[in-house]
């Protein structure tokens, strides 16, 4: 049976087997009191409340610097261990059987190894036993020990004792006793234990105990709790001690780390059936490892806190029916432990409210803020009041955005990030080629991104943005030189009018502070438009893949391409004739069933050294081309999917899986390249510009204002800088809505406001050199969040690393343009990369973008039996057939905003875009209030009239429902390219 202390609790839930257990003996202590048990914090400060149970890692898995963020002390993490008296009646010996940090670990003596980390099971009887045993016992609080040998004099200090039975125990608690340690260095012991005079001969720690490898897992300041149970026959009854030292003092070899010990508990007795010293030692160590027990001991004044603390414990424990499980099987730890707020004491909930623990307002099921906006998205009333406040939050933070760059995972980032940008470039800049006849090319769009890149980086509010051209922004410039040629304007000084009227129009967005409205974009929006750039990512590598097949056409049997003979001429000087012959030998197996005479498949080079003359269309083909070109694509695609997925294998130690799973894109490419020079074969290869100058011949820099167009044409512009102002609009405020999300937990605060005044700029600069126009690219953008997310050091054993948040900075972006800038002048070195390789990148980055939505996840739910079903919450609170029709709903307005892309209708595309929030808006009619909180967000006016039934669900009540209980479940944090 498991002990469920409910999702709040942040620790492995104790699994409680019924199990027979002796009777224990009552013995009276001296200076004993009788009391009454009550509150177990009606005696801890004020003070104490306010710094918060806890001990190392959070329930989150935030770092310690961000509690010290939220103003939150936490209590140093302890590690307990379990040492079991053995060998009764024989040779007696301390052994150490188990220990915990948040999971249980099992000493396997026949394997000679510990066990693999997991939740604990554990008997009812032990826990009853147990608190009857302290409630008898010795209970020492802030002893002042300051050596093994002290603490034992005091804890045998019992009148029952008598001196001959109090000297053979205090020889036998001063035993060494015996770890298993498996040492892996031979650093010298350094570190958490403090210098002092050992006032016993084996106080010092051992040789073994500085090299074990647990102590690097353990943070700074780490704390042990020694659990010393067994049964000793020279015992009538039995022998209970609970300590708490004032100051954590290194016994000496009693613990395997050397670690300042906090707690000390000593659990002996006569001999009974079964193991139950044992078990009630298990017993004492898992309320150890709670954290809220935990944090009650540490704050204890008396015996009635902590039989108080061990009361509250037992309240939340829940109990399988036995024959129902099998309690030799080990509970694995679960991926993410829920949130510790409804754990906490009454007494600590009325001084610090249900916000001030978590420090952050509430949050709702998807880990957003529910009622209140963030600041960055509330109006000022004043012009221009929104960018004013974007610079003034900005400007304190500039100097940190250089220097938190400076770590190694910031170059893993670049090079990855890089890579994909200049992949960007040449795609989008072939496209935008062929799209405006050479008036616009590769060269235009590589200058582009790195001016363009390069600026925003360094001037905008959230730097972690990539700028680059985007698939429905080149849409508009195929439209916009299409109008240009059927009405025989002069395309450029046309586009730059636009160009200037969109900078006009984006500036009087800022200057209203229209960036507020994002707050309408909820995840309906956001998954629409993440889904669609996904899907043209896709679109576009499979069908630049494809396109190689047409380049390089695959040769078939009875294709015109397929065939190449070898021809030799007949004595006569004359050449074959179209005859069939038998073989004769070796040689003539290659020429049978030709129906040719002197013809064989030699290849071309050896047929002319063997005086022939190589016949046929395909002599001068190479059909392997294709063929590899899709391995090297698939190759690259597969490679870096597998090891980005590394860092949650079992395989290879943690250091190598992060680093090959923060190298992963460029690890497949570096293969991707290896596999081609290896074979040699004339694969398509990167194109980069040599010579710096415009695509178009004739023309400068700087673009006319005029050319050969009327002047009305200028103001005419107006009319398509309109629509496009809108594309931009919502091009780039969906993307920095995805980007800017609470569950990133970025620090520096977002910037749309600026974001949006530095496109503005941008797009006047470009439309006046001829370049491509630049938004924020929604893909690449995540890949680079995705490239610099900060995750915590698994310190506990089974603990998986907890996402602590984005690496913020501009120095990454900015090198990444200033090599893009650079790789013009690269070309020698950059010819080296295959483009299949390149391909097979993007389709991972649209993959990788579209496989982490919610979305996605429900169109699987679509065409997947209810029994296979995954448990998502939705699923527990919505109807099955309203989750398909909301599916649907969204399937057919990106069906329906792909098909305006891809026909001429696309100049009303910005329109059909900023259409989804209107749909949205309209399903309001459609689904419940209580359903759109579960399937996607409520709207603005929703957060701040709450419907009827739906309040309850963000408060903190006190009850058990599973419903309720649900509600708080944090969201598993990942920034796998995730728009969630």
């Amino acid at each position: 049976m498991q002990s469920a202390r409910g999702p709040w609790a942040s620790e492995p839930r104790t699994a409680l087997v019924p199990k027979g257990c002796a009777g224990l003996t009552k013995m009276k202590l001296p200076g004993q009191e009788e009391f009454d048990v009550s509150s177990a914090y009606e005696n801890v400060p004020t003070r104490e409340l306010d710094s918060g149970p806890g001990s190392g890692p959070s329930p989150d898995g935030s770092s310690d610097t961000d509690n010290r963020e939220l103003g939150v002390s936490k209590d140093p993490l302890l590690f307990i261990q379990l040492n079991e008296l053995l060998g009764w009646p024989r040779a007696l010996e301390w052994r150490e059987t188990g220990r915990w940090v948040m999971f249980e670990e099992k000493l396997e003596v026949g394997a000679g190894r510990w066990s693999a980390p997991h939740v604990p099971t554990l008997a009812l009887p032990s826990l009853q036993k147990l608190r009857s045993l302290l409630a008898e016992g010795l209970v020492l609080l802030d002893c002042l020990a300051q050596s093994l040998l002290e603490l034992v004099e005091q804890v045998t200090r019992v009148e029952s004792l008598s001196p001959k039975l109090r000297g053979q125990l205090q020889s036998l608690l001063l035993q060494r006793p015996q770890h298993l340690i498996q040492t892996t260095s031979t650093r010298p012991c350094w570190g958490s234990a403090r210098p002092r005079e050992a006032s016993h001969d084996e106080e010092a720690p051992l040789k073994e105990q500085c090299q074990n490898p647990l102590r690097q897992k353990l943070p700074p300041g780490a704390e042990a709790g020694a659990v010393l149970a067994g049964e000793l026959g020279f015992l009538a009854q039995p022998l209970g001690a609970f300590v708490r030292l004032q100051d954590p003092v290194v016994l000496g070899p009693l613990i395997e780390v050397p670690l300042p010990s906090r707690f000390f508990c000593l659990f002996l007795g006569p001999p009974t059936l079964g193991r139950s010293y044992h078990e009630m030692g298990r017993a004492m160590a898992i309320l150890l490892s709670d954290p809220q027990f935990q944090w009650s001991a540490r704050r204890a004044s008396n015996l009635h806190d902590l039989l108080a603390a061990l009361d509250a414990f037992l309240e939340e424990v829940t109990v399988l029916p036995p024959g129902r499980w099998d309690p030799t099987s080990r509970i694995s730890p679960p991926k993410c432990l829920p949130s510790q707020h409804k754990r906490l004491p009454s007494q600590m909930r009325e001084v610090k409210g249900p916000s001030a623990w978590l420090g952050t307002p509430a949050e709702d099921r998807h880990g957003h803020v529910p009622h209140a906006p963030s600041p960055e998205l509330r109006r000022t009333g004043r012009l221009f009041g929104g960018l004013v406040q974007d610079v003034r939050r900005k400007a304190s933070w500039y100097p940190s955005d250089f220097l938190d760059a400076l770590h190694p995972q910031c170059f893993s980032a670049v090079l990855y990030i890089y890579l994909a940008t200049i992949t960007n470039a040449i795609t989008f800049g072939g496209l935008l080629g062929e799209a405006t006849d050479g008036a616009q090319g590769v060269l235009e769009s590589f200058l582009g991104t790195a001016v363009a890149g390069a600026a925003f980086c360094l001037m905008a509010g959230q730097p972690l943005t990539i700028l680059s051209s985007t698939g429905p922004v080149l849409v508009f410039e195929r439209l916009l030189f299409s109008f240009s040629k059927d009405y025989s304007l002069d395309y450029l000084p046309f586009r730059l009018w636009v160009g200037i009227w969109v900078a006009t129009f984006c500036l009087a967005l800022v200057a209203t502070e229209a960036s507020v409205l994002v707050r309408y974009f909820t995840r309906f929006t956001e998954e629409g438009f993440c889904a669609l750039i996904s899907l043209i990512f896709i679109y576009d590598a499979v069908s630049k893949m494809l396109s190689l097949t047409r380049a390089y056409p695959i040769q078939r049997p009875g294709s015109p391409a397929y065939g190449c003979f070898c021809q030799y001429p007949d004595p006569g000087g004359n050449e074959s004739q179209w005859i069939r012959t038998k073989p004769k030998d070796r040689d003539d197996i290659l020429s049978m069933d030709l129906g040719l005479v002197n013809a064989s498949l030699l290849p071309p080079p050896e047929c002319a050294q063997r005086g022939g003359r190589p016949r046929g269309p395909g002599c001068h083909t190479v059909p392997d081309i294709a063929f590899f070109s899709l391995l090297l694509f698939l190759t690259s695609f597969l490679f870096a999917m597998a090891l980005k997925h590394v860092k949650t294998s079992r395989f290879f130690p943690s250091v190598m899986r992060k680093v090959l799973s923060d190298f992963s894109s460029v690890l497949a490419i570096l293969l991707g390249c290896g596999l081609d020079a290896f074979l040699g074969l004339a694969t398509p290869k990167l194109m980069v510009p040599r010579e710096f100058k415009p695509t178009l011949p004739g023309r400068g820099w700087l673009v006319s204002p005029f050319g050969a167009n009327p002047w009305w044409l200028s103001v005419a512009a107006a009319l398509p800088a309109l629509l496009l102002s809108i594309l931009i609009f919502m091009d780039q405020q969906i993307t920095a809505v995805i980007l800017n999300r609470t569950e990133y937990r970025l620090r520096k605060g977002a910037g749309f406001h600026l974001d949006l005044f530095c496109v503005a700029m941008l797009m006047l600069l470009t439309s006046v050199l001829g370049l491509p126009w630049y938004v924020s690219a929604t893909v690449i953008s995540l890949a680079h969040m995705d490239s610099l997310r900060r995750e915590s050091r698994a310190c506990a054993p089974g603990d998986s690393p907890s996402f602590l948040g984005i690496r913020e900075q501009r120095l990454t972006g900015l090198v990444v343009f200033i090599l893009t800038g650079i790789s013009i002048f690269l070309a020698p070195v950059l010819k080296f990369i295959p483009m299949p390789v390149l391909y097979g990148i993007f389709l991972y980055m649209g993959v990788a973008a579209i496989s982490s939505i919610q979305f996605t996840k429900r169109v699987q739910l679509l065409v997947m039996p209810a029994k296979h079903q995954p448990d998502l919450l939705l699923l527990r609170h919505v109807p099955l057939s309203r989750v398909h029709l909301f599916t649907a709903i969204q399937l057919a307005c990106l069906g329906l905003l792909w098909i305006v892309k891809s026909t001429p209708a696309a100049i009303i595309f910005p329109i059909m875009l900023l259409g989804l929030v209107g749909v949205r808006k309209a399903l309001e009619w459609v689904f419940s209030p209580q359903e759109l909180l579960w399937l996607d967000e409520l709207m603005p006016e929703e957060r701040s009239i709450p419907e009827k039934g739906l309040e309850p669900e963000y408060s903190f009540s006190g009850s058990n429902s599973e419903d309720s209980e649900l509600m708080y479940q944090p969201k598993a944090l990942e920034v796998n390219i995730s728009v969630n």
